[in-house]
């Protein structure tokens, strides 16, 4: 069986993504998916007018949304679609950021932690490091994101390239993982990944999570149309689930976003 369901998608607001929303959807549906989900990089509100060169801005929000509602309607019976966004968890701007994001309609959000701190402040997450505080510096911020109970899954986890001690890959990596088994958000294995030959999904991780017990998704993580079912590259994931025994959630459930 494919993929009946695909959230992560992104659009060209980001600025680096291609391809119309109407074009994702048409070959989604092609390939017989029944529920997709845009989650395009997340408008954020920052300090001193600083913008983001890779997300939304926020004053893209209101289209991004009346378009994905329109198309919603155009296509009700045919398949489902989603309006979501992928979000950083920033302690610090986190307040405002829901506020922001909840003035309009918003189905979900999945975490996709690019940054440690803040990418104003902070580190990129995706380097390739051997410093043991550095990757435990990222788990501790996502599992403070996770307990805020917003996300609906969790994208590319396996982010940081840790290249130390398969001793401290074990530690850190494996709190992420008990800490998603225990509130229950899946981790997805990441599509672009496996098509771009990132160092993600990471086999250690994932076996990882078969001998832990965590629930796991499957993201496209669509930045071009023709990606928006990626049949090869789903194959290989469900055989690295296989070979891990993993337990694959196909449908996730959407968690409510609320300001607080």
């Amino acid at each position: 069986m494919g993929m009946i369901c695909n959230l992560h998608a992104h659009t060209v607001r980001c600025n680096h993504a291609s391809g119309t929303e109407r074009e994702y959807i048409e070959n989604a549906l092609a390939a017989g998916l029944e529920t997709f989900g845009f989650s395009d990089h997340t408008p954020y509100v920052f300090a001193d007018g600083y913008y983001s060169g890779f997300r939304m801005r926020p004053e893209l929000q209101k289209d991004y949304v009346d378009t994905l509602l329109a198309l919603r309607e155009e296509y009700r019976g045919r398949i489902g679609i989603l309006i979501g966004y992928e979000a950083e968890y920033y302690p610090r701007f986190w307040r405002e950021y829901l506020k922001l994001i909840t003035r309009y309609p918003v189905d979900y959000l999945i975490l996709g932690q690019h940054f440690i701190e803040n990418e104003m402040e902070g580190k990129y997450s995706g380097i390739r490091t051997e410093d043991e505080n550095y990757l435990a510096q990222y788990v501790d911020q996502v599992i403070e994101g996770m307990d805020t109970g917003v996300f609906t899954y969790f994208a590319h986890p396996d982010l940081v390239n840790f290249t130390g001690s398969g001793a401290a890959f074990d530690k850190h990596y494996g709190r992420l993982i008990e800490h998603a088994k225990k509130v229950g958000l899946p981790l997805e294995i990441n599509l672009l990944g496996v098509r771009d030959h990132r160092a993600y999904p990471h086999d250690r991780f994932f076996e990882l999570c078969g001998q832990i017990g965590a629930p796991v998704v499957i993201g496209s993580d669509a930045h071009s149309a023709d990606t928006a079912y990626d049949g090869p590259s789903y194959a290989k994931a469900m055989e690295m689930a296989e070979r891990f025994g993993l337990t694959v959630v196909e449908r996730p459930e959407p968690v409510p976003v609320k300001a607080l």
